[in-house]
């Protein structure tokens, strides 16, 4: 059994509505392109994160339609064209998709990554390059962490220079879980994570009971309800975006123990100072160390 791919261009306006036609009629799966890619007509669509545009459609946009290779693709074009009120229907090109052993492809796109000095991050289909590091078995999956990315990487590279040995640790937005799990492993006594997302918090629980890590996460309400705003932590990381970071800055700064640590990432460097500013009137906070125009940032409160 193969695939086909119908590639068909159209201008912005009917990119979206297009491809929902399409997945109606019959397609697998379509996405939207940019057909100038590749010239000097290229354009970037999306931008800063947290400032995406509301559609995913350039000037002139490519659909690509995935259909099975029995399929009628002229009348599946031309019936999506009509169910949007197209009266021509769209020129179109076809070209054929070989079956392949898609997990291990995908696999393949997936290495372990070294972090720092001592800490790697490896898939479970992959060895650990060193058995005496700080191994984290970690897919790739819906929440975000993987270490591949700069804040996610600067973020675990601080707690390595500051191991919260015996100190209690609090992760908000944790995600996948990633940043809790290198500070349990890293010693801390008591680990909690925290995220807006159920399936992040269900993803969580799944990687620190495979990386036999004992660490408690739980939603914004129940977390405030189980810990109260007088309860304090050691160190408070939270790698999230500049904006909600800025938001955050009483309950995130309020969190921090006296003598304790706060960690910031998702900011790009250029956002530094305006999120320092934020937090200023409760901890001092100045960049610890930039990744790829990322930066983290870090203060302690006296003790």
């Amino acid at each position: 059994m193969g695939w086909i791919e119908i590639v068909i261009e159209v201008a912005r306006e009917h990119a979206e509505s297009l491809s929902d036609a399409l997945m109606e009629t019959g397609a697998l799966s379509v996405s939207v392109e940019d057909a100038d890619e590749g010239t000097e007509a290229e354009k970037p669509l999306f931008g800063e994160p947290g400032m995406e545009p509301d559609e995913a459609a350039w000037d002139r946009s490519r659909v690509v339609a995935l259909a099975d290779v029995d399929i009628d693709h002229a009348a599946l074009v031309a019936e999506a064209a009509a169910s949007i009120g197209l009266t021509v229907t769209p020129s179109y090109t076809t070209r054929s998709v070989e079956e392949q052993d898609w997990v291990r492809l995908t696999q393949s796109q997936f290495a372990p990554i070294h972090i720092g000095k001592n800490i790697w991050v490896v898939p479970s289909w992959h060895d650990a390059p060193d058995a005496n590091a700080l191994v984290l078995e970690l897919d790739p999956g819906l929440a975000f962490g993987t270490g591949s990315h700069p804040t996610t990487r600067l973020c675990m590279e601080w707690l390595e220079a500051h191991a919260p040995q015996g100190l209690s640790v609090l992760d908000y937005g944790c995600g996948s879980g990633i940043l809790a799990m290198v500070a349990k492993k890293l010693g801390a006594a008591k680990v909690i994570g925290v995220d807006i997302d159920p399936q992040a918090i269900e993803s969580a629980g799944f990687n620190a009971e495979r990386n036999h890590c004992e660490i408690e996460y739980a939603l914004p309400e129940p977390f405030s309800v189980a810990y109260p705003e007088s309860e304090k932590f050691n160190v408070v990381v939270a790698n999230i975006l500049s904006s909600p970071l800025k938001l955050m800055a009483p309950m995130l700064a309020g969190r921090v123990a006296p003598g304790g640590a706060l960690i910031l990432s998702g900011v790009l460097a250029r956002q530094a100072e305006e999120v320092a500013a934020a937090y200023a009137p409760f901890i001092q906070l100045s960049v610890w160390a930039e990744h790829e125009g990322w930066v983290a940032l870090a203060g302690h409160l006296p003790a």
